[in-house]
């Protein structure tokens, strides 16, 4: 739990909603009800071992948060999940009722959940059988499978889930085969692109290699941006 701020409100809550669930408890000292609330909520948020992250902002100090969410009484609390507010209760609820509220946030691990935890290749194949388009045993499965060369069994995998940056990136390791390990390692990954980069424009299986190797080498990667730009110049 942490206090934030006007000036902190966007980093702490917004940014940090879009890797957890962010609950915003709104109070202020002379509240009563608050007082009450507040160490339910700070249980109750504990016990989902960071699944769900909890704010406190105090209202007579930061009216900027204050207007932003048009407090007309408090006790209030929201749920800030990807930026936005996705759910909130007014008033000072009992421990049950908060842990209901925190439950929709943070909905309890299942045994699909502990299976692709696990991340063995048993392990996947038994969630697959129950649930053939789970996001996660598919990627993990996938991601099993490109490392040890079996490409086409992975791409096949990845087909039956919507496409994401994560999906991405495993198909390209299974196209690549081999030469994905080496790209993240190897010092002439950039000739390798270099070369590619002269025959994207009329030969498909080039642009496809390229892109795939940008796809490892990741977004942080400076050359990642840098060959992106090569390749758009090159093409259009």
């Amino acid at each position: 739990m942490i206090d934030v701020t006007d000036e902190t409100f966007e980093q702490d809550v917004l940014e940090r909603s879009k890797q957890v669930p962010v609950v915003v408890d709104l109070w202020a000292p002379w509240c009563g009800p608050c007082r009450t609330l507040g160490p339910i909520i700070e249980k109750v948020v504990d016990a989902t071992e960071g699944k769900v992250d909890l704010v406190k902002v105090n209202v007579d100090d930061n009216p900027r948060v204050a207007a932003t969410f048009q407090v007309q009484s408090i006790p209030a609390v929201y749920a800030i999940k990807d930026g936005k507010v996705i759910d909130g209760f007014i008033g000072a609820l009992p421990e049950k009722g908060v842990a209901e509220f925190v439950d929709r946030l943070a909905p309890p691990e299942t045994e699909a959940d502990r299976l692709v935890a696990a991340g063995d290749e048993e392990s996947l194949r038994k969630v697959l059988e129950d649930e053939p388009d789970h996001e996660g045993a598919v990627i993990g499965l996938a991601e099993l499978l490109a490392d040890r060369g079996d490409g086409d069994e992975a791409l096949k995998l990845l087909a039956r889930i919507p496409e994401t940056a994560e999906t991405r990136r495993v198909a390209a390791k299974a196209r690549l085969g081999d030469e994905a390990e080496a790209a993240s390692s190897d010092g002439e990954v950039e000739s390798k692109l270099d070369d590619l980069l002269e025959r994207v424009k009329d030969d498909e299986a080039a642009r496809q290699e390229f892109v795939d190797l940008l796809e490892v080498l990741g977004p942080d990667d400076p050359r990642t941006s840098h060959y992106r730009k090569a390749l758009t110049a090159k093409l259009y």
